[in-house]
């Protein structure tokens, strides 16, 4: 078959001088090669635990309602991919297909990332977990063999443990030679006591506050020339449980997970203990990234070490303060102003907490520019085409300190919200044509945030691909784009 682009896509590249960078296409693995490849790797015993897991939603649907809760079972993604759009499913599925129709879609490189296996880097069946995540990175490999100079696979690596990541680095950067990897941000551990209760889960973030220290993963990725990137759906706790409705739990979910993890390295300090690392956070846009980004500032202002003294309940003048509501309470206060120790409870408690008081401390910072920097240079920031909502990471006049964010075009071809696979770019391109984003905006957006994501950690990434050469003139300290748009 021969694949020609749309007009729209056509126009689109003609008035642009960049290559377009897709930092988060999927495509869909296909079973019956993985099964086979886990067979190899664990025998038959683990590949029917496998099959037992991708069936997940019959048992489900089977588990009575009022059983939902306790088995931690909730209403998950169903009519998932694309079906009325033959090609496109086939696309998604065949790399020989989706190189054949990149030039049709307006892209140059894409990172390709997992769909079915990404749900197994959390699975709590220890020995499925590694096996299967072998399997799936040997298939990725192995799959998109030849393509890899406009498609690069991305590698899942599961964090249950420290050990097993650096385990599952070791094999899929130094031993399979993949170059992008996938973690999971979080991971739900079982609350102590309850161990016995599917659904009695706690939220581990991993970089601050986990029983575990991952600072040899951190370390590792940083040997290796890896840019940790997290891909970690969020349904499945806080509120998203519904028993009923798929959408209620989908909703906002890639956002609240992003933030969880964003939240932890930052305040966990990893950007401080690992300088040359880059952080990616996909698939759930930059909204709330800019809101956490004016959250941490304002609460810096108010409650770094020196400001919280405002606070210190050993500051407060209780006499002055019998005085004034003695002479301005009502009567009910007035009348028991013998009782003020009982009324000064609330947060109030001069002891708590003890010792270091400064909840800033293990991130490093020293003031608002540390934070500024963080966010605009060493975190980024996985933007589907059609959200209207990536044009707040270029708000300048908006975002606190004139920041701009290191947004990333993202595709993610292959999964339900995108029906046409050539639409994508179109709809990445109206942020320009509404006067969102200007061409240098869009650039960077498209091209220069993930070129300096990839080349931050490994300056080879890009050797050897088509773009190798756009990505030197791009990255060239001479060059006022990258002055611009890169750290």
């Amino acid at each position: 078959m021969n694949f020609v682009r749309s007009h729209a896509v056509d126009r689109i590249r003609a008035a642009i001088d960049h290559p377009i960078i897709d930092g988060d296409g999927h495509f869909i693995e296909y079973y019956p090669v993985v099964r086979d490849f886990l067979v190899e790797e664990a025998g038959e015993g683990v590949a029917k635990r496998l099959d037992q897991m991708m069936n997940g939603s019959s048992a489900i649907r089977e588990l009575p309602r009022d059983q939902y809760r306790s088995a931690g079972a909730y209403r998950y993604t169903w009519w998932g991919v694309p079906s009325a759009n033959t090609l496109d499913r086939a696309t998604a599925i065949s790399p020989n297909l989706m190189y054949a129709r990149l030039d049709e879609l307006g892209i140059d490189f894409a990172l390709m990332y997992p769909s079915g296996g990404l749900g197994l880097m959390n699975a709590h069946d220890e020995e499925l977990r590694h096996a299967a995540t072998r399997a799936y990175n040997r298939y990725y490999l192995e799959i998109f063999g030849g393509h890899r100079d406009r498609m690069e696979p991305v590698a899942m690596i599961p964090m249950y443990t420290p050990e097993e990541a650096v385990a599952g680095l070791d094999h899929a950067i130094g031993e399979l030679g993949l170059k992008a990897v996938v973690m999971a941000g979080v991971t739900l551990r079982p609350i102590p006591g309850a161990e016995n209760v599917p659904g009695a889960k706690w939220v581990d973030a991993l970089a601050h506050d986990s029983e575990f220290d991952y600072d040899p993963v951190w370390a590792r990725c940083e040997e290796l020339g890896i840019s940790p990137t997290f891909h970690h759906p969020g349904m499945g706790w806080g509120s998203r449980l519904s028993r009923e409705n798929y959408l209620y739990n989908q909703l906002g979910h890639f956002a609240a997970a992003g933030e969880a993890t964003c939240r932890a390295i930052f305040l966990g300090g990893v950007t401080a203990r690992f300088p040359k690392l880059r952080f990616s956070f996909l698939e759930g846009g930059v909204a709330w990234a800019t809101s956490l980004y004016s959250a941490l500032l304002g609460t810096y202002e108010k409650r770094n070490i020196d400001a919280i003294e405002h606070l210190n309940p050993a500051k407060l003048d209780r006499r002055l303060l019998t005085e004034l509501l003695r002479e301005h309470g009502p009567t009910q206060i007035s009348e028991r102003l013998d009782r003020l120790e009982e009324g000064m409870l609330l947060l109030n408690d001069p002891d708590d907490p003890p010792g270091n008081r400064n909840e800033f401390e293990a991130s490093g910072v020293q003031g608002p520019e540390d934070i500024q920097e963080i966010f605009t240079k060493r975190f980024y920031f996985g933007c589907e085409a059609d959200d209207p909502m990536n044009a707040l990471a270029f708000a300048k006049d908006i975002n606190p300190r004139g920041a701009e964010f290191q947004a990333i075009f993202a595709s993610d071809v292959g999964h339900w919200d995108v029906e046409d696979f050539r639409e994508v770019l179109p709809e990445a391109w109206e942020l320009f044509e509404k006067g969102a984003l200007d061409k240098a905006q869009f650039r960077a957006f498209t091209f220069e945030n993930a070129a300096s994501l990839m080349t931050a950690t490994n300056p080879d990434f890009f050797k050897g691909t088509a773009i190798e050469d756009a990505i030197g003139q791009a990255l060239d300290p001479r060059s006022a784009s990258a002055n611009s748009h890169n750290p």
